[in-house]
């Protein structure tokens, strides 16, 4: 009779460890799904649309600031802000998003 009920106390153990270890793992899954996974694709979106920053791109920075980008060098870029040709020297970084393209305001 004393094997039987250190067996049951074995399993109630066992049972209980794994219905802790069950919703965990559950959380870490929906975790990774619906939030790691959507910011990763996000980031690598921000950081393709700043590697194919051009020369004449109008840009809107996370400051706010409104440019035309006239030069690109590796981590840098010199933007035009006003009609009276005010450059700014800023981090490729700082940009938020293209908001013309250099071939569309060719056109």
């Amino acid at each position: 009779m004393l094997h039987y009920l250190e067996a049951a106390a074995e399993g109630s153990t066992a049972g209980s460890l794994i219905s802790l270890v069950v919703p965990l793992l559950f959380c870490g899954i929906i975790f990774y799904f619906f939030l790691y996974k959507p910011q990763k694709k996000q980031d690598q979106e921000a950081q393709q649309m700043r590697d194919n920053l051009q020369v004449g791109d109008e840009i809107t920075t996370t400051g706010g600031i409104i440019g035309k980008i006239v030069s690109i060098k590796d981590e840098t870029m010199v933007i035009e802000t006003t009609r009276d040709a005010t450059k700014i020297r800023l981090l490729k970084s700082s940009v938020r998003s293209v908001d013309v393209k250099a071939e569309d305001a060719q056109d």
